[in-house]
């Protein structure tokens, strides 16, 4: 096996929204070399005014500091999207290089949607990495362009040698309940039409590769029978 090749995947509860009673959460990759991959990272500290009301839990640096890893171990930060549950740490992390789909990127900047949390996820260019469509970060860590919740939303496909393949939809399937061909749009996604097709993508690509375990962005009833850091997947 190549000491490059994805070793583990940790899990992460970093706060909920009580009103719906879904969990926020992050994840961590660590690769046989060494590399730290984090993917989003969760709630800030304190919510600016005016935005959803989230619960904090023990956030993303306690957590990774409970294995031994500081802010500054951690050399890539995968950027599904930038609202304020999921990038909501991201400058904490200076010595990462973050990575985020390029349509993404461009619309943040002039969407109001993404503006209170600016701070964490507009970083130095030369630290960010901008990628188009579907990417092979790493040899076993895949990309996802799955817009619909977001222009540039990305999930991603983590290679493990022992569990397989495992698929992180995020918030382009946040509910189990959701993840079908007869998808009906809630109206919580602004485009309802590019939401279907990435569901449509996303069920091709798990019956393409027998994946056997996806894990939804936002589903409590699924989270509470995961394992969670300080155990993980391998």
């Amino acid at each position: 096996m190549s000491q490059h090749a994805i070793e583990r995947l940790y899990l992460m509860q970093v706060g909920s929204m009580p009103e719906y009673q879904i969990p926020i959460v992050c994840y961590l990759v660590q690769t046989g070399d060494g590399k730290n991959i984090l993917i989003d990272s969760g709630l800030p500290e304190s919510m600016p005014e005016g935005e959803a009301d989230f619960e904090n839990g023990q956030d993303v640096i306690e957590q990774l500091a409970s294995i031994g890893l500081q802010p500054d171990d951690i050399d890539t930060v995968i950027s599904t999207h930038y609202d304020i549950d999921h990038a909501g740490r991201h400058a904490v992390f200076t010595k990462a290089l973050y990575v985020v789909q390029r349509v993404h990127h461009l619309d943040a900047a002039s969407n109001p949607r993404f503006a209170a949390n600016r701070p964490q996820w507009d970083q130095p260019m030369e630290r960010i990495q901008l990628v188009d469509g579907d990417t092979e970060l790493l040899p076993g860590l895949e990309l996802i362009e799955t817009s619909g919740h977001v222009p540039g939303h990305q999930s991603v496909l983590v290679r493990l040698p022992k569990t397989g393949a495992i698929l992180l939809p995020i918030d382009a399937v946040p509910f189990s309940k959701g993840f079908t061909r007869d998808k009906q749009d809630d109206g919580s996604n602004p485009d309802a039409e590019a939401i279907r097709a990435s569901t449509m993508k996303l069920l091709d690509l798990v019956e393409r590769e027998h994946i056997g375990l996806v894990i939804f962005g936002h589903d409590q009833e699924q989270w509470e029978g995961l394992k969670k850091l300080p155990e993980y997947y391998e």
